[in-house]
C-alpha cells in the first residue's frame, strides 16, 4: 500500500500502527494526521531508534499491512 492510500485511510491506519509501535498515544497519531515523515520522527523518538531504523520499520510496515 503506498503512503497517500495510508493518508487517505488514516482513521483506519492508526489502528493498525498502534498495534505495531503501541507506545504512541492518540495524541501523538492526532498531531501526526498522515504524514509520513512525522510518524517516522516520532517512532524515532519513542523507541529510541536510529533514523534509519525507523524508516526500515516503517518501510516493513507499509509493506506488510493488509486492509
Amino acid at each position: 500500500m503506498n503512503w497517500d492510500q495510508i493518508e487517505g485511510k488514516w482513521d483506519q491506519a492508526k489502528g493498525k500502527i498502534k498495534e505495531k509501535w503501541g507506545q504512541l498515544t492518540d495524541d501523538d497519531l492526532t498531531v501526526i494526521r498522515g504524514k509520513r515523515d512525522q510518524l517516522a520522527g516520532k517512532i524515532q523518538e519513542r523507541y529510541g531508534y536510529t533514523k534509519e531504523r525507523a524508516e526500515d520499520e516503517l518501510k516493513a510496515w507499509e509493506r506488510d499491512t493488509r486492509w
